[in-house]
């Protein structure tokens, strides 16, 4: 009986081990990984309108720099901030109530190139639609009209993901995003 309980207080007083990191991933996973979070990225900015899901997927001092505004957020809170208030901007009694919008990733266009072990710079091309009312009859004699995705723009952009070997997943540093203008036509052929 006294040796369990001395069993027993020594291996509460041994010290816990510290995680080992994990190793980044293989590139097929790498790819995978990072394709999954820049679609829940956009979904959570975009159409879901959940700020908070953003939080967790950003370094605290993530950058967002844009080509129609230059540094549009120095930090993760500034970036979530902003999305929060869209978000609250397109509610029920909001200035831009019932507002809708979706980004799409261009099939083909990105490129994931590996920064070593510390992370992963992903670059492509992406379009951005608006939820609008199509008008009877714009689809002929039949069509009763009704709500429409409608392309109105495309940009090419630049993420960096740090790779958090302590957390075991990527996370948003930096996001470059330009050459806003008319977007190729969507699907591509």
């Amino acid at each position: 009986m006294l040796t369990s309980t001395l069993l027993a207080l020594a291996l509460q007083a041994t010290p816990a081990v510290a995680e080992v990191p994990v190793p980044m991933p293989a590139d097929t996973e790498v790819q995978q990984r990072i394709e999954a979070a820049d679609a829940k990225l956009f979904y959570a900015a975009f159409e879901g309108c959940t700020p908070d899901v953003l939080t967790d997927m950003m370094l605290p001092d993530y950058r967002m720099i844009h080509d129609k505004g230059g540094l549009v957020a120095d930090s993760r809170e500034a970036f979530v901030g902003a999305i929060r208030q869209g978000c609250v901007d397109r509610a029920t009694g909001g200035k831009n109530e019932g507002y809708k919008n979706r980004r799409l990733a261009v099939p083909g266009t990105r490129t994931f190139r590996r920064m070593g072990e510390w992370g992963v710079v992903e670059n492509g091309d992406h379009v951005f639609f608006e939820l609008r009312e199509r008008p009877a009859g714009a689809l002929g004699s039949d069509d009763p009209g009704g709500p429409d995705w409608v392309l109105v723009g495309g940009a090419s952009y630049t993420h960096v993901w740090q790779w958090m070997g302590g957390e075991g997943k990527f996370r948003l540093s930096e996001s470059i995003s330009y050459d806003h203008g008319a977007a190729l036509p969507y699907p591509p052929e």
